[in-house]
C-alpha cells in the first residue's frame, strides 16, 4: 500500500477529507450493519491512520460528516430548484428528494445510524455545530419555499422541511425490513409492514404538502 503525503493548502486538505468520506462511503455500503474502524478507513484511503485522526477524531464523526455530505447536496440542489425561476411545485420537490435522499445508496439506514450516535457517541460540541449548521440550511431553503408559495407565514417554510424529514425517515425505519426477523416477516399479521417505501412517502408527502399549503392562512399584514 502506498500512504499519501499529508496535505497541506486548504484546496488539498478538502480534497484529502473528501477522500476520506469516500472510503468511509465505499465501506459503510458494504457493510451497513458494523462501523469501519479509523484504521480500516485508513487503509481504503491509502492514508495513515494519524492522518485520518487529523481530520476526523472517531470513526462515529466520520459517518456524522458523510451524513452531512449528503444533507448538504440535497439542500443545494433543493435551492437550485427554487432559485431556478421554475415552478417549484410537489411534484419537482419531490423529484430533487427521490435523488438527492431517498435513492442515495445508504442514505436512509445511514441517517439512522446518525440520529442514534449523536444522543450518546458524538461530543456536544460538534453535535451542536452540526445542528447549526443544518438549521442554517433549513432556514435558507424554507424562506425559498414561503417565496414560492405566499400563503405560508414566516417560519411554515421550516416547519413543513422539518415535517417532511420526520416523515421520510420515521416511514423508512417503520416499513424496512428487519433481517433478524427472517420469514417471520411472511406472517399474515405482519403483512401490513410489506409495503412499498417510495409509493408510500410519495403519498404521505403529497398529502403533507398539500394541506399544509391549502390550509395555510398567509401572511399577516
Amino acid at each position: 500500500m502506498v500512504v499519501k503525503q499529508r496535505a497541506v493548502a486548504t484546496a488539498d486538505k478538502a480534497e484529502r477529507r473528501g477522500e476520506i468520506l469516500d472510503a468511509v462511503e465505499a465501506m459503510f455500503l458494504q457493510h451497513p450493519d458494523r462501523m469501519a474502524s479509523v484504521a480500516e478507513v485508513a487503509g481504503a484511503a491509502g492514508l495513515a491512520k494519524g492522518t485520518v485522526y487529523l481530520y476526523f477524531p472517531s470513526k462515529e464523526e466520520m459517518l456524522l460528516a458523510l451524513h452531512e455530505r449528503h444533507v448538504a447536496v440535497f439542500f443545494r440542489e433543493l435551492m437550485r430548484l427554487i432559485e431556478s425561476g421554475r415552478k417549484v411545485d410537489f411534484d419537482a420537490t419531490m423529484a430533487v428528494t427521490l435523488k438527492h435522499l431517498i435513492r442515495v445508496p445508504g442514505y436512509l439506514p445511514l441517517t439512522s445510524r446518525c440520529f442514534g450516535m449523536m444522543d450518546r457517541d458524538i461530543p456536544t460540541e460538534v453535535a451542536i455545530a452540526f445542528k447549526v449548521r443544518v438549521g442554517q440550511a433549513l432556514v435558507m431553503a424554507g424562506a425559498g419555499l414561503e417565496r414560492h408559495y405566499p400563503k405560508l407565514k414566516a417560519g411554515d417554510g421550516v416547519t413543513l422541511l422539518q415535517h417532511s424529514y420526520g416523515l421520510i425517515v420515521g416511514l423508512w425505519q417503520l416499513l424496512h425490513p428487519i433481517e433478524r426477523f427472517g420469514k417471520a416477516l411472511q406472517r399474515p399479521e405482519l403483512k401490513l409492514f410489506k409495503r412499498d417505501y417510495e409509493r408510500e412517502i410519495e403519498r404521505a408527502l403529497r398529502a403533507l404538502w398539500t394541506g399544509t399549503i391549502e390550509t395555510a392562512k398567509g401572511k399577516s399584514r
